[in-house]
């Protein structure tokens, strides 16, 4: 095939995959609370114009996260699309864009491994197609994160491809780190990771040091200004908006280290009962309602469990065709180990989108693993067979939700509240809430 119309077709099924995407955050939850309530920032934001000084609620009437840049997320769009869906269409283009670039990333670090794989998983794999595409807060996140381990891999000299510039490279940083802060809670997560990174500059002498810390400022000035109006107007003890009083030690997640490394390594999975319902009646429900998906969740559930098993499996092996894969599984490894001792100060226990800010870290690991079984055309039909029943799994998940939890059983709602400019015709934000 021609490299023009290869590119072409490149960059056809790349709008396909955006579409899916956007229409199945689309169909996704809106009912819930917190969804609502995170719209609800935004909607705020546009119908009333008063600046946004706080984001999104950790716990009610007493944890609010500092910043403007949630609502601003929100709301922004429809100051140049004034409809319900405007929201979720920046957020899909910005998870989009996020997921584009650890694609491209990852093909760069592992050219032996088929690009049509690592495309098509990384777009459409559950974690990041169910969380990355609906309005809620951990679904932003994702955007800074894979920016900030992309520039964090490129500064590490063990893991260094040299991709991008260290200047970039430390840029990435700041703005993701700055990014998450505003959005969730999760962010001290990465503080380790800049510091590491920082340190690291500082063994190639004083000017390299300088230059490293000049841009990672930069990029955290980008965004980190959107907390500046917060501090200027409440003062750092008021403006933290309670944040502080989240960080406790908590002995009950001394027992957390299991299931904090099942979390992180269902994220480069197939994890298909957190898909069907948050409990066991559910998910039977839901199947019941939906018998012609049963043949596709089971093979989904099967292959998902042994990607988990296969993954802790292959921590222990040798891979001689990667002179890093030694630095990327020790990264994995001291990823586990941060995030558990980080909710030894944690208020709350362990759950998945409280992981999710260090989700490239697992699935660049996973690809790594992946890249030996694809080398094979069995393997690879394999992963043809299981990438096509993962998206058709999510058709028909998409097709459930559309008419039971999401934005479509309110769209009227909304629009009248856009014209009204009033977004308590929507709801009313929690009590207690600080905006």
């Amino acid at each position: 095939m021609p490299l023009t119309k290869r590119r072409l077709v490149f960059i056809s099924l790349l709008l396909l995959a955006f579409l899916f995407r956007l229409a199945f955050g689309l169909c996704s939850q809106f009912v819930d609370a917190d969804t609502k309530q995170i719209y609800l920032l935004g909607l705020k934001f546009y119908t009333t114009g008063a600046w946004p000084y706080f984001g999104p609620d950790v716990i009610w009437g007493e944890i609010q996260i500092p910043g403007a840049l949630q609502a601003l997320l929100v709301g922004g769009p429809f100051f140049i699309l004034p409809i319900p869906e405007a929201p979720y269409l920046l957020l899909n283009l910005l998870s989009f864009a996020a997921l584009c670039l650890l694609a491209w990333y990852c093909c760069k670090r592992l050219p032996d491994l088929p690009r049509w794989f690592v495309w098509s998983w990384l777009l459409t794999a559950p974690w990041v197609l169910d969380l990355s595409t609906t309005i809620y807060n951990p679904s932003y996140v994702l955007f800074g994160a894979i920016l900030f381990f992309v520039g964090a891999l490129e500064i590490y000299p063990f893991t260094s491809k040299q991709i991008i510039s260290t200047g970039t490279a430390n840029f990435m940083m700041g703005f993701g780190l700055c990014w998450v802060m505003q959005l969730h809670l999760s962010w001290p997560v990465l503080v380790p990771y800049a510091v590491v990174a920082l340190y690291f500059q500082t063994r190639q002498g004083i000017g390299a040091f300088v230059r490293g810390l000049g841009w990672f400022a930069l990029g955290a000035l980008v965004t980190g200004s959107l907390l500046l109006p917060t501090y200027f107007k409440y003062g750092f003890g008021k403006g933290a908006g309670g944040t502080t009083s989240a960080v406790t030690l908590n002995i009950e997640n001394i027992t957390a280290l299991w299931g904090i490394l099942t979390r992180l390594l269902s994220f480069a999975s197939f994890e298909v009962p957190r898909l069907l319902g948050p409990h066991t009646a559910e998910r039977i429900a839901f199947l019941k309602a939906e018998p012609w998906l049963i043949p596709f969740a089971a093979f989904l559930f099967v292959v998902g469990t042994a990607q988990v098993i296969a993954l802790i499996v292959s921590w222990f092996l040798r891979d001689p065709r990667h002179g890093d894969w030694k630095a990327i599984k020790y990264l994995l490894l001291c990823n586990v180990l941060i995030v558990y001792a980080s909710f030894l100060f944690s208020i709350k226990p362990p759950q998945s989108n409280h992981l999710y800010v260090t989700l490239p870290i697992p699935m660049i690991y996973s690809l790594y693993c992946w890249s030996k079984l694809l080398q094979s055309r069995r393997w690879q039909m394999f992963g043809k067979i299981f990438i096509v029943c993962g998206i058709i799994f999510h058709v028909g998940l998409a097709a459930s939700n559309v008419r039971k939890v999401s934005i479509y059983l309110e769209r009227d709602k909304i629009v009248e509240a856009i014209k009204a400019k009033d977004y308590r015709l929507l709801g009313e934000r929690r009590e207690g809430a600080r905006y």
